[in-house]
């Protein structure tokens, strides 16, 4: 399967340079570029990309803003390009619905792997930085409830609390085997029935919807 991809950022040489990379990585091809965020929603409504790798800081539109009209729109998923893992407009892409970080000066390995996990729904945040995810959310004010947020909640079972809040405390699938003595599979199947009883997307969204609604992370 080809995945598609859409460029967006106001640097012409780092447009260039993501692009040439990925001309290299079979499999993905680049469908179109922008230099601003209205620019890459339209392109992404007209063009439906795989994926977007989107920059914070654009004119016109800021990447947040397009993230949030693009992933509102399409099925399109973007990963948030930034110079800083921390930067906090990145966080605020995730809260747009990105789909993770990718530092502007990722290598070639990581930047497909990275494309390709996104293009097959899921999340790319390492535990490092889900944890600084963490501390942003845990330094700010909750944000409002849903109102079956608890509802939603209380259809876990146990077993499935216990690995929401260790992907919550920025564990992997792999430490959270270890710490529950899972395989993996197992591990990913409840992962699978989590994103779906509480109506969320990916991993991410755990992390998230745990400081949204005051819910405590343990473990981690």
């Amino acid at each position: 399967m080809t995945i598609s991809i859409l460029l967006a950022d106001d640097q012409a040489l780092v447009r260039m340079a993501f692009r040439s990379l990925l001309d290299t990585m079979p499999g993905i091809t680049v469908v179109g570029e922008s230099a601003d965020g209205a620019e890459a929603v339209e392109l992404a409504r007209r063009t439906l990309p795989d994926v977007v790798l989107m920059d914070v800081r654009m004119p016109v539109m800021d990447g947040i803003e397009a993230t949030r009209r693009i992933t509102s729109s399409t099925a399109s998923r973007v990963l948030i390009l930034t110079t800083f893992d921390l930067d906090e407009y990145a966080f605020e892409g995730l809260r747009a619905g990105a789909c993770g970080f990718l530092l502007k000066d990722v290598v070639p390995a990581v930047l497909q792997a990275a494309i390709r996990a996104v293009a097959s729904g899921d999340a790319v945040l390492t535990p490092r930085i889900t944890r600084g995810l963490v501390d942003r959310f845990a330094q700010i004010a909750p944000w409002p409830r849903a109102d079956d947020a608890g509802a939603r909640f209380a259809h876990l079972t146990a077993r499935e609390r216990e690995v929401f809040h260790l992907i919550a405390a920025g564990l992997s699938n792999a430490e959270i085997a270890e710490r529950l003595f899972l395989t993996e599979a197992t591990v990913k199947t409840h992962i699978t029935r989590i994103l779906t009883k509480l109506q969320l997307r990916d991993r991410v969204q755990v992390v998230i919807f745990a400081y949204e609604h005051q819910l405590r992370t343990q473990g981690g």
